[in-house]
């Protein structure tokens, strides 16, 4: 059983070698979880056991956890709800295919309203309901449950489809971008040097050609080797990539472009963010609870001198953007565009790079209010777009 898994590891290109896998054996035979017989302890010790010592790098947990799912059959997940939602409400035991008559009357509220709606139903609602247009429930036309219809509705639980709800009620786990994506062609690459500005600094290091070949000349013949410093490309870089959500749509493109840019930019810092930035970042999407890094500080951290690049499709509810409290993670006591305009007034070479196709921008109103937060710095995530973005803020 367990050599299969070992390969299925190894086919998901994770740096598993076979001493770590017989690590994992002996754990198992000496009963480090579970019974002594392998195949009776529960999954998740397994699960445990087999990441510690089969993984020596936290940047690979993501590949075990995908490689773990596909061959075990996939992993739970858990939603924490801070007021606790009885899951039967939520159970959607019937597809239910709404009438465009019943989709036209569906309940439209304002934030202010759908909020205070929802505090409301919360208190009053004792049972699960299904195919209504009132209550917490499944496919109806309410503004509150999942799989059903409403066109501004906040969504509890559930796989989103219209991308219409204005808040998102549900706890979810993000993975980090893969910087070590295999690039399949080197043309991002080119596009991002048209922002570079090569200093030499540090030890002399490398043979300087025409100064050693003048110096030997003007020394009669005799060989005299002049060293200068490597050449290195001085433009700082600040990235903050939108993760999670609809941007799981754009996982490879975003890996291509993470994995260029840390090969292009030697100083190069990198934060994460979801929908739109708001009081705190952070690095990594496993701690991002525990380690988060307060917007004010990585503000005041970096000089004026970085340049700001923002990647994300900028697709959300536009009260996530312009009302406090609108964030789908929690409460946010300013807006959005609060924090945007004090990152853009903090590094004036800002860009934005937007994974969405650029023919569907119009449509989207969070997108228009975006580039208009930006200046209309807004760049398709496209060779174009991004050499068009290299040379506005090499200016």
């Amino acid at each position: 059983m367990l050599i299969d898994f070992f390969y299925t590891l190894r086919a998901a290109r994770l740096p598993v070698s076979v001493k770590e896998y017989l690590t994992l054996l002996e754990a198992l035979q000496a009963g480090v979880v579970g019974p002594r017989n392998p195949q009776a302890c529960s999954i998740d010790d397994f699960y445990y056991l087999a990441r510690t010592t089969l993984v020596k790098d936290e940047r690979h947990y993501d590949k075990f956890d995908r490689a773990f799912a596909a061959y075990f059959r996939g992993v739970e997940q858990i939603a924490d709800f801070s007021q606790e939602i009885p899951a039967d409400w939520l159970r959607q035991t019937l597809q239910r295919l709404l009438s465009d008559e019943q989709k036209a009357n569906a309940p439209r509220l304002e934030w202010d309203e759908l909020m205070e709606e929802l505090r409301k139903r919360l208190e009053e609602q004792k049972e699960r309901h299904e195919g209504g247009n009132k209550w917490i429930g499944t496919g109806g036309t309410s503004p509150f449950g999942h799989g059903g219809h409403n066109p501004q509705g906040i969504r509890i639980g559930g796989k989103g489809g219209g991308k219409s709800a204005v808040k998102v009620w549900d706890q979810r786990i993000y993975r980090d971008y893969d910087d070590t994506q295999a690039l399949g062609t080197r043309n991002i690459q080119m596009a991002l040097r048209r922002l570079r500005r090569f200093a030499r600094e540090g030890s002399a290091l490398e043979l300087d050609l025409p100064d050693t070949i003048r110096a030997t000349a003007a020394n009669a013949g005799y060989l005299d080797i002049k060293m200068v410093p490597e050449r290195h490309n001085h433009v700082k870089v600040l990235l903050l990539m939108d993760v999670g959500g609809t941007m799981d749509e754009h996982i490879p493109r975003v890996e291509e472009l993470f994995s260029a840019v840390r090969a292009e930019f030697k100083h190069l810092e990198f934060y994460y963010f979801h929908n739109c930035v708001y009081d705190y970042l952070w690095k990594n999407n496993r701690r991002r609870y525990a380690e988060k890094f307060p917007t004010w500080d990585v503000i005041r951290k970096y000089n004026k001198d970085y340049k700001l690049i923002f990647v994300g499709d900028a697709t959300m509810s536009p009260y996530e953007i312009l009302q406090p409290g609108g964030s789908v993670e929690y409460n946010n006591e300013e807006a959005g565009a609060e924090w945007l305009q004090r990152l853009t007034h903090a590094f004036p070479a800002f860009a934005w790079i937007n994974p969405e196709p650029q023919g569907v921008w119009e449509y989207r109103q969070s997108i228009g209010i975006i580039r208009q937060l930006m200046g209309g710095r807004m760049f398709p995530l496209t060779l174009q777009g991004l050499e068009s973005a290299m040379r506005l803020l090499s200016k």
